[in-house]
């Protein structure tokens, strides 16, 4: 796209950053995860274990958005908006076929059927506001949702007179069926929309949210999954799973800038779905996802940004970048299980685990424990509610990190 073909500009003095080193082969795969770790303009000496509220960008990634900022603002005046021949200057008012076929690879559907959108909360509420719901209908969310999941639907039932209703989730939840029967022991005949995290935001337990929305496709049921801790986390294959619709923020796992999310909405029920936020588009009947990406101007370069990061997702690979997370998540498990003062609040089930491990330390609180992990090791996962520790590991981590917080937390026995 021409959005992306300005000279580089580079923010880092030192260096340009680039896709070609994720290409390289190393006989030891570790020596590839430390090249990976320097594609990051991470502090040395410091370890962020925070991904799952937000990603560190890979220094290729800030240097396509600055690269685009500085073209544009250069060279302003020699940019024709209309004939297309320099950057896109609003994102707003373009379909970006080439991004959205890009993610449709990766999520496995149409690239019609995916807006390009915020975040996973701007997601929710195209679907809620857009359902045509009337009194009395039941909507279903669990008691794990993230504001971002919840919201809409306790705004629409105080709005149109809906029944707001949550099924309660084991903690730990180690037993996929478990999860199912809480959730469909609250349906009734006026339940009209399942909405669920695929992965749970605090203890990030992956739901068995194939075999939710196959029971919910039975009854007639329209399914919405909040995905915002899953695209680059887990794979997902919204095909398979079988929901109406899905919504995520490509801000935690992908890496992508703040501002990138991502809505899927099935081709089967879109064009019941009215537009939420309406500019020229807002009746476009051959291409709905662009239909619900109507929001006037925004950031190009954020845009810029956002394709940059799914290159470099696709550089390393689905399966290698996945592959590492879940092993990263399964090493500190493991360690964690042999802490006796630990209490581990996550699945211990590797079924239902991936990159999110939340557990407690007998002795100390949350903000407690996540001060002395800085202050001892320059450590730096998030400490949720009063009790718990939230720990993510992703691509830039390695074993001797979680080794090193391992440490830590059994000194503290």
């Amino acid at each position: 796209m021409a959005a992306f073909s300005a000279p580089l500009l580079s923010f880092n003095t030192s260096r340009e950053w680039s896709l070609d080193p994720l290409f390289d082969n190393f006989s030891d795969p570790e020596d590839y995860w430390k090249m990976v770790r320097k594609q990051f303009p991470l502090k040395e000496g410091q370890t962020y274990f925070n991904n799952g509220t937000m990603g560190p960008t890979p220094g290729y990634v800030l240097d396509t958005m600055i690269n685009h900022m500085l073209h544009y603002n250069k060279e302003a005046a020699t940019i024709d908006y209309k004939d297309g021949s320099g950057p896109e200057l609003l994102s707003g008012y373009f379909p970006y076929v080439e991004l959205r076929e890009k993610l449709a690879k990766i999520i496995n559907c149409d690239h019609k059927e995916i807006s390009l959108t915020q975040n996973a909360t701007f997601g929710m509420n195209f679907v809620g506001m857009g359902l045509d719901l009337k009194e009395g209908d039941e909507l279903l969310n669990t008691d794990q949702e993230h504001g971002g999941g919840f919201g809409a639907w306790q705004t629409l039932a105080k709005r149109k007179g809906c029944v707001y209703k949550q099924a309660k989730m084991p903690v730990p939840a180690n037993d996929p069926q478990e999860i199912v029967d809480a959730i469909f022991k609250q349906v009734t005949p006026k339940t009209r929309v399942i909405a669920v995290p695929h992965i749970v935001s605090v203890y990030g337990v992956v739901m068995p949210v194939k075999e939710i929305c196959t029971e919910a496709r039975r009854r007639g049921i329209f399914t919405v999954l909040d995905g915002a801790q899953c695209v680059g986390h887990v794979d997902v294959d919204v095909k398979a799973i079988g929901c109406d619709a899905y919504y995520s923020s490509l801000h935690k796992w992908m890496l992508s800038p703040a501002g990138s999310g991502l809505l899927y909405i099935s081709k089967d029920v879109v064009s019941d779905i009215w537009t939420t936020l309406a500019s020229y588009q807002w009746d476009n009947q051959e291409d709905h996802g662009f239909r619900l990406m109507q929001y006037g101007t925004g950031n190009a370069a954020l845009i810029a940004g956002y394709d940059a990061s799914v290159d470099f997702f696709n550089s390393i690979g689905k399966e290698r970048w996945l592959g590492r997370i879940k092993e990263l998540g399964a090493y500190l498990r493991e360690g964690l299980k042999e802490i006796p003062h630990v209490t581990i609040s996550s699945s211990t089930n590797e079924k239902m685990a991936a990159g999110i491990t939340t557990y407690a330390v007998k002795g100390l609180t949350g903000p407690e424990l996540q001060k002395t992990l800085w202050e001892r090791e320059r450590l730096q996962p998030r400490s949720v509610g009063n009790e718990l520790m939230r720990h993510s590991v992703h691509i830039y981590n390695s074993k001797e990190e979680i080794d090193r917080a391992l440490k830590v937390i059994r000194d503290l026995g």
